[in-house]
């Protein structure tokens, strides 16, 4: 048996120089490493999750280590997104440099997308887990030789070598239940988005893998394309385990398409009408995997927010970021779930290569005319595993910065905006607009009361949000 941590690092995730807001804003249960606690603690290991981003958590690497050297555990994994690897790496060092033989082992996008060339510069490191991270862990916490573990980079002598890819997982449903309760404070230190749920605490899910779409801008390093799911009667027993173990009322599903296998959800939809668990449910769904039919029965379970990926409002930057989506499908699509009685939120995207001017007035120009109920733009941030990585120096200027690559900085200016200043001034504008338009403002006023507990929160962290809302005013930066 080992004894084993597991690190959420701590990142950058807000604007350099000002207070990161956004785990006050939203902060979600990292699902990745939860997933793997449990699937090592049911072979048998002793498995603690700290969560550096948690409630209650500290800016300080000092603090943390003191946390896992007090676990002493013989390895400590790291799940580290590009803004959060330095961190996680800071933190390894220092584990390194006063306990050694403690093994280091990182995993996630990051370094799924970047492979065995991570090892010649971050010499701290003792494995890459690529790709899926539960089964090779397991063993290498069992004991079996590095050469023979299929998944995993390290180095040899002076020389790093990688081993052939891990197998993906076949079935999902032979995994565990992400081990929520090794997060301090769960669920209610773990809020979801402020005013996209009525009944708290909250949660989140993630109930399949993978995504069959090539968008130019998404790292599939992981997962890949495969789409992989776990059946519907999995999905229903992890949504009870949520209610009946932790009182969970709202669910966020964060699964890249929850809808694909049409099917599944409507047996999904069926457990949870015949036998309803007193909860309600977010998803994302992707235009030309919604019919009426299905709106119909989401609604009927219990869904109360469907959120759709549309990425911008020009026509010629659709059909190259996200080909097979068209601006009046997703007009179509918002109004045909707007019809069934639900919430539309889009999710969008500024700053991607060959945006102009014109291409993000045009954004905020359709954003408005949807009537959205929610809205989310993020920056643009161009990943290693994203099929437009390799072009995009000839688009536009890259600053590299992995600290603050992680869509809420503009890393990349398009060579057609000319300065990193006027997308931000494009981006505060758009935020601004949106939500001071009228229409949706009336909106929101006739749901005040069931944005009861939401104003209460807001309310009670409100100087964290004046202080963020100054980021989308001119001259108060």
């Amino acid at each position: 048996m080992m004894r084993i941590v597991l690190v959420h690092p701590t990142g950058s995730n807000w604007v350099p120089g000002k207070k990161d807001i956004t785990a006050v804003a939203n902060r979600m249960a990292p699902l990745g490493l939860l997933s793997m606690a449990a699937y090592l603690e049911r072979e048998g290991h002793e498995v603690f999750v700290l969560d550096c981003l948690g409630p209650g958590g500290s800016r300080s690497n000092d603090v943390y280590l003191r946390s896992v050297l007090d676990k002493d555990p013989h390895m400590v994994g790291f799940s580290a997104t590009t803004s959060g690897f330095l961190d996680g790496y800071d933190l390894a060092v220092r584990i390194k440099a006063q306990r050694p033989h403690i093994k280091t082992v990182f995993g996630g996008v990051h370094i799924s997308a970047l492979g065995s060339a991570l090892l010649d510069k971050f010499r701290a490191i003792d494995f890459l887990c690529l790709g899926e991270g539960e089964i090779t862990l397991a063993e290498l916490a069992s004991g079996t030789s590095p050469a023979n573990i299929k998944g995993i980079a390290y180095q040899d002598g002076d020389r790093p070598v990688q081993n052939e890819p891990r197998p993906q997982i076949p079935d999902l449903d032979d995994l565990p239940f992400p081990a929520y309760e090794k997060l301090q404070g769960f669920p209610k230190g773990y809020n979801l988005p402020l005013f996209s749920y009525i009944h708290t605490p909250g949660a989140t899910m993630v109930t399949s893998r993978g995504c069959p779409y090539q968008c130019s801008f998404c790292d599939r390093s992981v997962f890949s394309r495969g789409y992989r799911y776990n059946k519907a009667a999995y999905v229903y027993a992890h949504a009870a385990y949520l209610r009946k173990r932790f009182g969970v009322r709202h669910v966020n599903i964060y699964d890249d398409l929850f809808t694909t296998h049409r099917n599944r959800i409507a047996e999904f939809c069926t457990l949870l009408i015949s036998k309803p668990l007193g909860m309600q449910f977010n998803c994302a769904v992707r235009v030309g995997h919604c019919d009426d039919e299905l709106l119909e029965m989401l609604k009927a379970a219990g869904f109360l927010q469907l959120s759709l990926g549309i990425e911008t409002g020009d026509e010629t930057q659709m059909a190259i970021h996200k080909p097979g989506v068209h601006l009046e499908a997703v007009r179509d699509t918002v109004r045909r779930i707007h019809a069934k009685g639900l919430r539309a939120k889009g999710l969008f995207m500024m700053g991607l290569p060959g945006e102009t001017r014109n291409s993000i007035l045009k954004t905020t120009e359709f954003a408005l005319s949807l009537g959205l109920d929610d809205m989310n733009m993020s920056k643009f941030t161009p990943f290693h595993g994203a099929p437009l990585w390799d072009s995009i120096g000839n688009q536009g200027i890259l600053h590299e910065d992995w600290r603050q690559m992680n869509c809420l900085n503009f890393v990349f200016v398009p060579n057609s905006i000319g300065s990193k200043e006027v997308l931000e001034e494009l981006y505060n504008q758009h935020v601004k607009q949106f939500y001071t338009d009228p229409a949706w403002r009336r909106r929101f006023r006739h749901r005040l009361w069931e944005h009861r507990r939401s104003l209460y929160y807001f309310l009670r962290h409100l100087p964290s949000f004046l202080a963020a809302k100054r980021n989308f005013e001119p001259g108060k930066h």
